[in-house]
Formats: structure tokens, C-alpha cells, sequence
């Protein structure tokens, strides 16, 4: 099995003024024109110590919005019901009300149409921690009891998500404490109890 090599680490606070920059980069400028001469101008950094950091700006790229001011890792919880550990991770931190400029992620999600590189950067390094996490709390809720046998794990792990991202992206509505209980209360508890619900 290949090892991948960890990639040296930016010294002190200088790798998260280099991701903010990134972020401002993308909101300035859009992916696509995003260039790695571009960041290193912004955070007044050399870009050969872009590049012993990160490979492509696919990586940096993904990297900043998980990591500096935009969506950094929700926190594994366990509040010991389904409902508590959707709103534990929604709405804390990490969850959908960190801040991210629409433009940001909008550009983003136009990209990932288009480019492999940063297609596999969102998914390994940006989806998959995320949905491992969230993969675990359906689980546990299946273990309690909470998710009906006849239930589409699949499909309920995504909905929530999907539906902050089309008020986000398509209705351009910020995502609010309140639309994501309404999701979790009117949406996805109910579907986790299946033909079980009356």
C-alpha cells in the first residue's frame, strides 16, 4: 500500500495568514483565476513556500475553506440522541453557520464541474472527514433505536446538507439556526422513524 508523504507544515501563524489570504484570493478573483503567484502576493509569502506546503491550489484551496476562517471540522458529539448530535454539529462549530463567502464556495461548486484535481481535493480532504462524522451519528442512532430497520440511511445522511445548500446557492438564503431545526424536526426525524411513523 502507498504511504502518502506528509507535506511539511507552514511555521507558526504564518500557514493560517497564507489559507486566509487563499480565501480572499478566491473570493476576489474566482477559482478558475486563482493563481498560486496570486496567494503569495496576498500573504506576502514566496511561492515556493506555497508549494512545500501544498502541491496544487487545489489543495490550498481546500485547505483554507476547511480549515481557516470558513468550515473548520465540526466536533465529534454525542449528546446521546439523534436530534442533539444533528444540532451539536449544524449548528456549532464547524456546522453550517460558519461563515464562508458565498462567493467562495459558489465558485467552488462551479469548478468542481470541471476539475478533476480539485473534485478529489473536495472529496478526500474536505467530504470525507465530514461525512465519516456524520456517517457515525447515524449509526449510533440506529444502534439506539432512533432510525427504523426500513430506513434509507443513505439518502438521510444527505438531506440536510442539500437542503442548506439549495437555499444557500440556488434561493440565495443564509442558512439560520431556525431552517436547519425545521429540517432536522420536520424532515429528518421523520423519515428516520420510516413506515414506523403514523
Amino acid at each position: 500500500m502507498e504511504t502518502v508523504r506528509q507535506r511539511p507544515r507552514v511555521e507558526g501563524g504564518r500557514e493560517e495568514e497564507i489559507l486566509d489570504a487563499t480565501v480572499a484570493v478566491v473570493a476576489e478573483l474566482g477559482y478558475d483565476r486563482l493563481t498560486m503567484d496570486a496567494v503569495a502576493t496576498a500573504a506576502k509569502a514566496s511561492k515556493a513556500t506555497l508549494y512545500r506546503r501544498w502541491s496544487t491550489k487545489a489543495e490550498l484551496v481546500v485547505d483554507a475553506i476547511s480549515r481557516a476562517k470558513g468550515c473548520p471540522m465540526p466536533e465529534q458529539v454525542d449528546t446521546g440522541s439523534l436530534r442533539g448530535d444533528l444540532i451539536a454539529m449544524s449548528c456549532g462549530d464547524g456546522g453550517f453557520m460558519d461563515e464562508v463567502p458565498m462567493s467562495v464556495m459558489a465558485g467552488l461548486f462551479t469548478a468542481l464541474q470541471h476539475d478533476a484535481e480539485l473534485k478529489r481535493a473536495v472529496q478526500e480532504r474536505f467530504l470525507a472527514p465530514r461525512l465519516g462524522l456524520v456517517t457515525e451519528v447515524y449509526q449510533r442512532a440506529v444502534r439506539r433505536g432512533e432510525i427504523a430497520p426500513d430506513v434509507d440511511i443513505e439518502l438521510i445522511t444527505t438531506t440536510l446538507p442539500a437542503v442548506i445548500i439549495y437555499h444557500a446557492f440556488v434561493l440565495g438564503i443564509e442558512p439560520t439556526d431556525d431552517l436547519i431545526l425545521r429540517v432536522i424536526d420536520n424532515v429528518i426525524l421523520p423519515a428516520a422513524r420510516g413506515s414506523q411513523a403514523s
